[in-house]
């Protein structure tokens, strides 16, 4: 993902019709929301409602459509079929969405500073060719603080270490005011004090009713740190809580060949073959 992409996305941001939020209503509905190309389905019949504050884990293995259907909420990619409503409207008339890519998806090298990132996103504020007012600068240091990244602010980007690239992307989000987040893999590559650090962010954004939505593919994470998850592979196989949702044959239906599962002392323990590049991936969830 290149600066220009990003000017790209947020050109179409600002050009959106700012849809007022319906009361009463889910910060996201989704239903029957498919996406069909020539080859087959992506995703097939998925439905299901976040409520304001929520923290929802999306599990499932490689080519789920995890991504895919982060991008059809956020806008980037349109569906087939299905809709999508944001606050009773369509994402389209929001602002308060903002999807944070893979880290692996971004040019690390454009010279580019964090609080230039920052700033991109109080591009629906202030307008793509407007300079940003005082006010604007406040926010984007206010969200640097947040996530401990202002002593960093003039850093170039491709300075910065896994933890803080992700930190500074949710800082982006902050920025932009963002009601609902959509995570893809923030946690991926990271190790584990960085990872602590980005969950005590998370805490801290559920405390503001911040809503968010976190792909990833650690289960024992997701039981351990999350009020709800979805089971995905094309379909949704499984939504509600860790312990209702990660049961053996339900594992093994999303899974399939690439899951094995052992006893330990420690719960159930499940060995997913080709998540990652590097070989076997361990998870754990509490299934007794």
């Amino acid at each position: 993902m290149t600066l220009l992409n990003e000017l790209q996305k947020t050109e179409n941001l600002v050009r959106r019709h700012h849809s007022a939020h319906q009361t009463g209503t889910p910060i996201l509905k989704v239903s029957n929301l498919s996406l069909r190309y020539e080859t087959g389905f992506a995703l097939e019949d998925i439905s299901f409602e976040l409520h304001t504050g929520e923290r929802l884990a999306v599990v499932g293995p490689n080519g789920a459509g995890k991504s895919t259907l982060f991008k059809i909420i956020s806008g980037v990619t349109r569906q087939t079929s299905g809709q999508v409503q944001v606050f009773g409207a369509d994402p389209d008339g929001h602002i308060c969405i903002a999807y944070v890519p893979q880290r692996s998806q971004v040019d690390w090298n454009f010279p580019v500073r964090v609080k230039e990132v920052v700033m991109m996103g109080r591009t629906g504020k202030i307008g793509l060719f407007r300079w940003p007012r005082r006010l604007d600068w406040e926010r984007a240091y206010e969200a640097l603080k947040v996530v401990r990244l202002e002593d960093l602010a003039d850093r170039q980007i491709s300075e910065l270490s896994g933890g803080q690239q992700q930190r500074m992307f949710i800082a982006q989000a902050l920025a932009q005011e963002a009601e609902l987040i959509l995570l893809d893999e923030p946690l991926s590559g990271l190790d584990t004090r960085s990872q602590e650090e980005i969950f005590e962010i998370m805490d801290r954004l559920q405390e503001q009713n911040v809503t968010l939505m976190v792909a990833l593919h650690d289960l024992k994470l997701a039981a351990e740190r999350f009020d709800r998850v979805l089971l995905l592979n094309r379909r949704i196989l499984g939504l509600g809580e860790p312990t209702e949702v990660f049961e053996t044959q339900t594992l093994l239906r999303a899974y399939g060949g690439q899951l094995r599962l052992l006893e330990t002392s420690d719960g159930l323990l499940a060995l997913e073959d080709t998540c990652c590049d590097d070989g076997d991936h361990f998870h754990s969830h509490p299934e007794r």
